[in-house]
């Protein structure tokens, strides 16, 4: 290889090979067309595959793939101690349909959870209905959003859920939004994400959603699904109030991170009424829960 120096005549450290010009310029464009081929191959291999936008978004609602997955059946009204504070809730979504809520409210509900949205491409068509009317039969009211972390980034879906109708405001009756992980309906558990790639998908909702709103979101997740798709992570049972199913008498063990539960989904009782759910404490602290 000839070296060309500065102020010098044209010399060779091989005096004995002859240097083609034309060989050494196609040499060095093969080289970098090597490199930048190779450079995409890797880029493209890197980047994480989506899956398609759900099909039948209408049919997941908040522990709808509980039961299935964990054996559970539909649940019998616990009897609460005398001593223990609570005050009853529902949770509904478009399965519901246009929903009663004078009734519900005759029959003791005091708040309600309906489901807004899904991955990036779908908002629950009774939401009006449902969140509005809870609201004006006197109920505090808050959104949900139904994860699928496969299809787009947490703060995709944080923001889309924002924007369609899981924002906040310090009304006295809209609770924080909440985000619903639960048992993959269309394929793999874990959505095909490690639980480190679950935990971090979490992190960014959850980080998008505060600074949209300045609220920490709730969680709600089976203690089972926790264990087996985050490694029962610890992350955010410090800073996110927890909403678990259980379909028993008594909540049960918790996920790791959480020393108490903030709202127990107690049965999963069909699509005419909607689940049934106990915030764990007395109406001023669910009221304290809404104004943040």
């Amino acid at each position: 290889m000839s070296v060309l120096r500065s102020g010098s005549p044209h010399r060779s450290h091989f005096p004995h090979r002859t240097v083609h010009p034309l060989a050494t310029v196609a040499g060095t464009l093969m080289a970098v067309l090597s490199l930048l081929l190779g450079t995409s191959a890797t880029a493209g291999a890197a980047a994480p595959e989506r899956a398609a936008e759900p099909t039948h978004p209408g049919q997941d609602w908040a522990g709808s793939q509980i039961a299935e997955h964990e054996g559970t059946a539909a649940g019998i009204a616990p009897s609460p101690s005398s001593s223990a504070a609570s005050v009853e809730g529902v949770d509904v979504s478009s399965h519901n349909g246009n929903v009663a809520w004078s009734t519900l409210w005759n029959s003791g509900s005091r708040f309600a959870y309906v489901k807004a949205t899904e991955s990036t491409s779908y908002t629950n068509p009774y939401f009006a209905q449902q969140y509005n009317g809870s609201y004006t039969a006197g109920m505090i009211r808050g959104a949900y959003h139904f994860a699928t972390p496969n299809t787009s980034s947490g703060a995709a879906q944080a923001n889309y859920f924002v924007d369609h109708g899981g924002g906040w405001s310090k009304d006295g009756k809209t609770l924080p939004g909440a985000l619903d992980m639960e048992y993959n309906p269309y394929g793999s558990t874990c959505y095909g994400l490690s639980a480190a790639g679950l935990v971090n998908w979490m992190k960014d909702w959850f980080a998008t959603y505060k600074a949209r709103t300045g609220r920490d979101a709730v969680i709600y997740t089976s203690t089972s699904w926790w264990k087996q798709c985050t490694g029962n992570s610890t992350a955010f049972g410090s800073i996110n109030p927890l909403w678990v199913p259980r379909y028993g008498s008594s909540v049960g063990e918790l996920p790791a991170g959480w020393g108490f539960h903030t709202i127990w989904q107690y049965t999963s009782s069909g699509a005419t009424v909607g689940d049934h759910n106990r915030f764990n404490g007395s109406m001023d602290r669910l009221q304290a829960l809404a104004n943040g």
